[in-house]
């Protein structure tokens, strides 16, 4: 009889579908959020990874100020099409994709009508994350805003406590 564990661990955590990173990828991100931010306007970044099935692992992270020099200029995160051919470039350069998006607020992390009607990738299955208070600390996953992108600007809700089954960023990531 053959198993794996993790698959066995995975389906008992019902880790099969969201989002998953490393959880020191998930505390340098934090920490980087809050530094190009300086704890006075939004910061963002990408998510690069892979997708299998419904869940989508993170494997690097591009941020947005990297990609267009002018993204935080307006006080929120505003790209302009130059920055997104320089993304889809790395994706190809890197063998990855675009599983995803975060970005700061500065208190509560509440997706606005701004990020409602303009996802960074309008692609079905996209994650947008949504940190609160400039990412300053280490904010519970509770807090978080974390959507995903459904076509024709409808998002499907996994903030607060739905998070948990969908946002992997804790020790037993790191196992699965």
């Amino acid at each position: 009889m053959t198993f794996s564990i993790r698959a066995i661990i995975r389906a008992l955590s019902r880790r099969d579908r969201g989002i998953h990173f490393g959880p020191e990828r998930w505390v340098s991100l934090l920490a980087e959020l809050d530094r190009r931010g300086g704890r006075r306007h939004e910061a963002g970044a990408f998510l690069l990874g892979a997708r299998t099935g419904h869940l989508r692992e993170v494997q690097d992270v591009v941020f947005y100020d990297d990609l267009d020099p002018e993204a935080y200029s307006s006080g929120v995160c505003i790209l302009h099409a130059p920055a997104f051919a320089a993304l889809w470039s790395m994706c190809r350069a890197r063998g990855l994709t675009v599983v995803g998006d975060v970005h700061t607020h500065p208190k509560s992390a509440f997706q606005s009508e701004a990020d409602r009607t303009n996802p960074m990738v309008a692609r079905d299955g996209h994650i947008a994350i949504i940190v609160p208070n400039f990412a300053t600390g280490r904010p519970a996953r509770k807090t978080l805003g974390v959507f995903e992108y459904r076509g024709n600007h409808a998002w499907t809700d996994h903030s607060g406590a739905r998070a948990r089954r969908f946002l992997h960023n804790d020790l037993w990531s790191k196992f699965l």
